[in-house]
């Protein structure tokens, strides 16, 4: 099956001091979406920034603002990221197992698309019967908290497990693969069935933005 790949560049990797021109640059350059990498110091060991963030990029891109959220109690904070602009809001299985499908239909009640995550050590069955109820799942190829990670090439069974369940029902989800994508791995991550790409250092360090976006769109 013919999946249209885009290339959602992780702003974590951006110089936040210029963040508005970084943003328009990559849309410039042919960015698909912009991946935005909400960490709140406590599910993971780092802090980057949270709904004003998104709420002033929103004013700079017409690009979907994909609203990775690796916070505790996601539920909290849904609603304001829906009303900061997020377009997709994904959140980890890891961090609301008990309320996950809970936070998926909170944020389908924000007519907002619905993003689950897990992380690599994380299987897919116990998420697997809410696969289909999202619009987008995000595998996680490094462990969350921090970009310029080297790609964890054991997650890829998963994803080719994931893109079967996604095919067999017949649904337009996206399958978004976050960690490490760069030129040297990303035939093999289209080939399991990743056609979302969430790519920051391999962008953000590239002389030339606009040949890097489109030979991991291509390649």
């Amino acid at each position: 099956m013919d999946r249209q790949v885009k290339i959602a560049p992780s702003i974590l990797s951006a110089d936040f001091s210029v963040m508005g021109e970084e943003v328009k640059d990559l849309e410039k350059n042919g960015a698909d979406m912009i991946h935005v990498d909400v960490m709140d110091g406590v599910f993971v060991n780092n802090i980057t920034f949270g709904m004003k963030m998104v709420k002033d990029i929103r004013k700079v891109t017409s690009l979907p603002l994909d609203a990775h959220l690796m916070i505790v109690e996601p539920w909290r904070y849904v609603e304001r990221f829906a009303e900061a602009g997020a377009d997709i809001i994904t959140v980890h299985y890891e961090a609301c197992r008990e309320r996950l499908s809970e936070t998926l239909d909170l944020i389908g009640s924000t007519g907002k698309k619905r993003g689950l995550v897990i992380n690599p050590d994380t299987p897919v069955e116990p998420v697997r019967d809410l696969i289909t109820a999202c619009d987008m799942v995000l595998v996680m190829s490094v462990f969350p908290g921090k970009g310029g990670q080297k790609f964890i090439p054991d997650v890829l069974p998963k994803v080719v497990e994931i893109r079967k369940i996604i095919d067999e029902s017949g649904k337009n989800i996206d399958l978004e693969i976050d960690g490490g994508v760069n030129l040297e791995n990303v035939s093999l991550i289209k080939k399991s069935g990743a056609n979302v790409l969430v790519a920051g250092n391999t962008v953000f360090s590239a002389e030339d933005r606009r040949a890097v976006i489109s030979a991991l769109r291509n390649d």
